[in-house]
């Protein structure tokens, strides 16, 4: 499944009205009305309550599109700040920051083409070292799991990195395009086992973030500049969007 929150038909899938107050689910990112998905939560939640005799159970809601298992809904996004709910009223993700909740926009937004990518491989700039690499891929790791601990996935994907661009014995005449295609592979085979539907998006915005030579910072505000929305302030929530 392709990373992308929006419907192509700009419908929402439970009253199939145009959406309102677009809101979304965490992991599989289906996009919905903000009242449709919260009633559809409550729902789901008061059935699994019903059947679950401890209070203590994690609770979680399955999208009505893909059946994929969520835990809450991201909502009243502003490009400074997002409003989000989970399912499971005693779950709390303090390390989820506005900017994840930026990165998270990204994702859900086409790139396109803001950095040269071919002079990246042509010039062999994968040989320079990138000093943000690893905080950006624990950055973008956490948004798309929205786990804390990720530094297992971190380092697997930098080893993977790094023995690609440091291999020995290797020659500046190999020709740009298969050394690019083989890091997409190789790169792909690494995260698909934890990012799953989202591995060829995550493939594509660290290939530009690496093509970018840019520290986090600066990365973040072309990308803001690019989708014209503004860099996060102050993180808002919501605990009750079904009330709401």
């Amino acid at each position: 499944m392709e990373f992308s929150g929006r419907n192509d038909s700009e419908t929402c899938p439970i009253c199939l009205e145009p959406l309102l107050r677009e809101a979304y689910l965490d992991r599989c990112f289906h996009a919905f009305c903000y009242q449709c998905i919260a009633q559809w939560s409550k729902f789901v939640k008061d059935k699994q309550s019903q059947s679950q005799s401890s209070s203590k159970c994690k609770f979680s809601i399955k999208c009505p599109l893909c059946k994929t298992e969520n835990f809450s809904i991201v909502y009243n996004f502003d490009g400074v700040s997002f409003h989000r709910h989970y399912v499971n009223d005693n779950h709390h993700d303090s390390f989820f920051s506005s900017n994840h909740g930026l990165r998270a926009q990204c994702y859900r937004s086409e790139a396109g083409n803001l950095f040269n990518i071919q002079q990246y491989w042509k010039y062999h700039r994968y040989r320079q070292k990138n000093n943000w690499l690893q905080n950006w891929l624990r950055r973008e790791i956490q948004t798309l799991t929205l786990e804390e601990d990720v530094d297992i996935i971190v380092h697997h994907i930098q080893g993977v990195l790094e023995a690609i661009f440091t291999r020995k014995g290797d020659s500046k005449q190999v020709t740009p395009e298969p050394r690019r295609e083989e890091f997409r592979a190789l790169l792909s085979d690494a995260a698909m086992p934890f990012l799953h539907g989202r591995t060829a998006r995550f493939v594509d915005e660290l290939e530009l973030f690496l093509a970018s030579g840019l520290n986090i910072e600066a990365y973040d505000r072309v990308y803001m500049h690019h989708l014209g929305i503004s860099p996060p302030t102050e993180e808002a929530r919501d605990p009750d969007p079904a009330s709401d």
